[in-house]
């Protein structure tokens, strides 16, 4: 672990804005820059079960100062602009946003549409549903789903916050604004995204799902009430109710990350409802990696685990819907 003068030091550096190219992303804060401790009460804050005050009083216990846990804050926050992979301008893809109906949930979800540039692909392109994290339709989900049109996909990411006002721009707020969501007409407003990406005119009518956090356990959700959806992607998302596992017929990809324990602990069950019921699947625990290491906008990204787990994620969509 770096000194807290050295990883202040980063905070720094990274704030001079510098150019967003992969080979400027060797120098960022890592996980093991932190103590356990810090790490444990941001997974405590990103989850709402402490607020930001409650972060800054246990976090200064462990590093000495408020102003010190203060800054261990503002290194964990993400970084969008320096994480980007896909421009919104690439050439390579189209984007465009839309209003999806959802009577029997809020009304209407707005989503994100990244496909690819018509000259880069045939007519049909397989659909994937991106799921965001507990904080909406963010920069870093709306990158997610324009990596997957660069490899060929036409990637459908709705904004659960639509109903709110959609994403605040904020993390914190988006935080505060997820927890007032009534999340059974979220869930119809995702079932309504699913219909939407199944029957879409540019898509070949073969449909998978990709979430993180929270929208890691809605694909274990939606696997249990679509029967056909084909792939379901899961990162660090808790499992779906056990005796609905047998209603999944998608291929199911379950990734955690090791230092992950809530939902290392939870995988045994899951894994055992799934072998039970028949489903074709696979779970992957990354070694020493923490929950959110795909999420390469903050220091708990791991990029081994996480290009790992991308490629074994694009194994499965390219083989099983294209």
């Amino acid at each position: 672990m770096r000194s807290f003068a050295a990883a202040i030091d980063g905070l720094h550096h990274t704030n001079q804005g510098q150019e967003n190219d992969m080979s400027h992303q060797d120098d960022r804060l890592t996980a093991a820059d932190f103590p356990r401790e810090v790490l444990s009460l941001f997974d405590n804050y990103v989850h709402g079960r402490i607020d930001r005050r409650g972060f800054i009083t246990q976090c200064a216990a462990v590093v000495g100062t408020a102003a010190i846990a203060s800054t261990m804050l503002d290194l964990l926050r993400p970084d969008f602009a320096r994480a980007q992979v896909i421009a919104p301008s690439d050439p390579r893809i189209a984007i465009t946003r839309t209003e999806i109906a959802s009577p029997a949930g809020s009304g209407a979800i707005n989503a994100y549409i990244a496909a690819p540039a018509e000259s880069a692909a045939p007519a049909k392109r397989p659909v994937v549903l991106v799921i965001h994290e507990n904080r909406g339709l963010n920069p870093h989900i709306e990158d997610i789903a324009r990596r997957l049109a660069v490899d060929g996909f036409l990637a459908i990411a709705p904004d659960a916050l639509t109903a709110l006002g959609g994403y605040p721009g904020d993390e914190d707020r988006a935080r505060e604004l997820f927890r007032q969501l009534d999340q059974s007409k979220i869930r119809e407003d995702f079932l309504a995204a699913t219909a939407f990406g199944q029957t879409h005119g540019d898509g070949n009518g073969k449909l998978g799902a990709v979430g993180f956090c929270y929208g890691g356990a809605m694909v274990n959700t939606l696997a249990t009430l679509v029967p056909t959806l084909r792939a379901g992607v899961a990162f660090y998302g808790s499992p779906p109710p056990l005796d609905a596992v047998p209603a999944i017929r998608a291929e199911m990809l379950i990734h955690h990350g090791g230092n992950d324990a809530r939902l290392v602990e939870s995988w045994p069950a899951y894994e055992a409802a799934l072998r039970a019921a028949g489903v074709t699947f696979a779970g992957h625990i990354y070694s020493g990696a923490e929950h959110g290491f795909n999420n390469d906008t903050t220091p708990r990204f791991d990029r081994d685990a996480a290009a790992l787990a991308w490629g074994r994620t694009m194994e499965l969509f390219k083989r099983v819907l294209a």
